[in-house]
């Protein structure tokens, strides 16, 4: 049985199973203390029985007014816990926090537009893409850049579904435009 459980800094040196994996982002440790810092409730992990971290999630919270949302920094599963929905219990896990105690109207995550698998299954578990963002990965000099799709979930306190809208697909706007 697998068990959900915050996410700690000593917990870094026991995720390698679930980071060395080329489907996750890595980033340096600086990146992961900063969100143990400030948003502790918003980072958790799955744990199998003999203790080890088989998934996690970092989330934070951001925005103002109607804007004030959840956000999926990452999430990310071994490959060996793969298709048995743990990203899909660590997301839920990110929107009832997200709703109670930080009240957000949705929850939104970045994907590349290219991830069909991705995208699929960020749709399944209700998210819609709210807009296109264009050249949002960039790549090393030389590498062409991607677009990412703004995927975004609405919770209960969206309850007129702003941050939802039709053919979120065509339209395009630049990274700069995002944090406007």
């Amino acid at each position: 049985m697998t068990s959900l459980k915050p996410f700690h800094a000593p917990d870094l040196f026991k995720a390698n199973a679930v980071n060395l994996d080329v489907l996750t982002e890595n980033y340096h440790i600086s990146f992961y203390l900063s969100y143990l810092v400030h948003w502790p409730t918003l980072f958790f992990s799955t744990v199998n029985p003999s203790g080890d971290i088989t998934g996690y999630l970092m989330g934070k919270t951001e925005g103002t007014g109607p804007e004030w949302h959840g956000h999926v920094t990452c999430v990310s599963v071994a490959a060996n816990y793969r298709r048995i929905g743990l990203a899909g219990c660590l997301a839920e896990n990110l929107e009832r926090r997200s709703e109670d105690p930080y009240d957000a109207y949705f929850i939104d995550l970045f994907v590349r537009s290219t991830n069909t698998l991705a995208i699929n299954m960020y749709k399944h578990w209700g998210y819609s893409v709210y807009r296109r963002v264009v050249d949002y990965y960039t790549g090393d000099p030389g590498m062409k850049s991607e677009d990412a799709f703004d995927m975004r979930k609405p919770l209960k306190r969206d309850v007129d579904r702003k941050s939802v809208r039709e053919n979120g697909e065509n339209v395009r706007v630049r990274p700069e435009e995002v944090y406007l």
